[in-house]
């Protein structure tokens, strides 16, 4: 009999095969200790085996490129932690093995994360998979990661990390499905930009036999175990109708009554333009900075570095709209040139524009080189501050930009609901609004957008999230300025029609899902949108709202 289960649709798609599971975590090496004489050669086995797995990550991320190789270079830098490397040292000088005391530290470096209040629990994943694979090394035991396979499969683990995620093949790789991690995690992220379907969040996925078929639809969230040959066909049916409006829908972003509604795309530098470009991205809703400032965490990049990655992805979209976002670091990007390294709470502390305004050679020399960068080109330059909190923080963005002589617009991200619910206020200093759904998710619900456990409070969907956004695009209308979406919500086909309901002048996404949205768009008027809108507003939880937009959009 046909079972169905329920967890997070995060990649648009339908994939029907075999399960196969995530190879097991590496065993705890055992206790045992050393000599003293031996402890040097331990050292450098372990130092041997960090270096290694750096490398191995940074070459997966230059094959991977875009916003992988950029997760992946983060990752390499946290195997080469000099302060986890002087605890691993410290442990084996006092009698561990090198296994062992890379084991350990690890181990007290994750207790530190979970105890400043589980912000830090997204990057718990990438922690975990970084020892594994030095640990692996030194047991030279095989590293964790995806089965071996002749035939194309699905997917299950417990998470997925990025190493992991950013080479799967799809031909091999039809869909995933994990228990952990959520809408906004690397894994998701990571899924939607190789357009593989994909479920997290959905407990008990470990427990399905090797070998079960299961259909997943990654839009649904919906999991079919061993589906009839009625479902099957309905889902491949559906999937081919899909393919073909996507190949159908070409040109800018607007509704079936000529409404428009500006697709943009989501990068992280250069690696990200081209996707962008042949998705039909028609500019940059977000230009995520920060990746230029985690090559090194210890000193800000050049003014001249910064110059050169600015123009290139400016470059690519002439005429086109390119919206960047200062250094958005702490919280779960620290520097240590910038951020504090002893908060109790790191992601209600400084971080985004007050990091920027307590160092302002920092940002002054991040806008100068946008001005530099923007200088002889046609594309039209807007520039916005992370985490603004009410008129004063916005003032001061602007005061920081005029002052640097910068030839663009200036505007204030909405990720804290004080900004949404007093965006008129905000509206008075800077000239648009861009809304980060999911940072706005996770200070509305007090819910981590990276734990799996409270994902049902990060869904786009919930009404509560759905009045910010409506209050701030009623204010940015009221003010005749703009106020675009740049989060995940916007790469939800049914939710971008939602949001243009809501007053959303422009939607910002992966450029995988840019497709997507272009076609469901493409299909319903301007009205149809306000009418889901409004039903949606009306529920009382995302899936009634889910629910109650479809069903206005389906004409049902």
């Amino acid at each position: 009999m046909q079972t169905t289960l329920r967890g997070v649709g995060v990649s648009h798609g339908v994939a029907i095969g075999e399960v196969r599971h995530m190879g097991t975590a590496v065993l705890e090496p055992p206790a045992k200790q050393i000599p003293a004489e031996e402890a040097e050669r331990e050292q450098g086995r372990a130092r041997q085996a960090v270096e290694a797995v750096a490398a191995d990550l940074i070459a997966r991320g230059n094959l991977a490129g875009g916003e992988a190789q950029h997760v992946l270079e983060a990752q390499a830098m946290m195997a080469q932690d000099p302060e986890l490397m002087a605890d691993v040292d410290r442990r084996i000088a006092v009698g561990s093995t090198a296994e062992r005391g890379v084991y350990d530290a690890f181990a007290s470096y994750r207790a530190l994360l979970a105890g400043a209040g589980e912000y830090l629990a997204g990057r718990v994943a990438d922690l975990d998979d970084v020892r594994n694979r030095i640990v692996a090394r030194l047991l030279g035991v095989p590293m964790p990661g995806v089965p071996d396979s002749d035939e194309p499969y699905v997917l299950i683990a417990r998470d997925l990390a990025p190493a992991d995620t950013a080479l799967l093949d799809p031909a091999l790789v039809l869909g995933f499905v994990t228990e952990e991690g959520g809408p906004t995690s690397h894994s998701a992220i990571l899924a939607r930009a190789l357009g593989v379907p994909a479920v997290v969040a959905l407990p008990g996925a470990g427990e399905l036999a090797e070998g079960t078929v299961v259909a997943v639809d990654g839009s649904t969230g919906e999991i079919f175990i061993e589906p009839s040959a009625e479902k099957r066909a309905e889902m491949e049916a559906s999937a081919a109708a899909r393919k073909a409006a996507l190949s159908a829908s070409t040109g800018p972003g607007a509704t079936s009554d000529g409404h428009k509604v500006p697709l943009l795309a989501n990068v992280g530098g250069p690696g990200d333009v081209p996707a962008a470009v042949e998705a039909g991205a028609e500019g940059v809703g977000l230009f995520r900075t920060e990746f230029l400032f985690l090559d090194d965490s210890k000193q800000a990049p050049s003014e001249e570095k910064q110059v050169a990655a600015y123009r290139a992805v400016l470059e690519a979209f002439p005429e086109g709209r390119v919206v960047v976002r200062v250094l958005d670091a702490g919280a779960d990007k620290p520097l240590e040139f910038l951020t504090p390294a002893d908060e109790p709470n790191p992601a209600l502390g400084v971080r985004g524009l007050r990091s920027l305004l307590d160092h302002p050679d920092v940002l002054n020399t991040q806008l100068t080189a946008l001005s530099k960068a923007a200088e002889g080109l046609p594309v039209h330059l807007e520039v916005m501050a992370p985490m603004v909190a009410d008129r004063a923080d916005a003032k001061a963005f602007a005061d920081a930009c005029r002052a640097a002589g910068l030839q663009a617009k200036f505007g204030a991200m909405v990720e804290i609901p004080s900004a949404a619910l007093r965006a008129r206020s905000v509206l008075k200093e800077v000239e648009f609004l861009s809304l980060g759904t999911n940072d706005l998710a996770q200070y509305t619900f007090a819910a981590d957008r990276q734990v799996g456990a409270v994902s049902r409070l990060q869904d786009p969907w919930q009404p509560a999230l759905l009045d910010l956004v409506a209050f701030s695009a009623e204010a940015a209308r009221a003010e005749g300025k703009s106020c675009g979406v740049c989060g995940e919500a916007a790469s939800d086909p049914l939710l971008a029609c939602v949001l243009t309901g809501l007053g959303v002048t422009s939607l910002s996404m992966g450029a995988a899902s840019i497709p997507y949205v272009r076609a469901t768009l493409a299909k319903h008027t301007l009205a149809q949108c306000e009418r889901a809108a409004s039903a949606a507003r009306a529920a009382d939880s995302a899936e009634e709202a889910r629910v109650a937009a479809q069903a206005v959009l389906s004409g049902e």
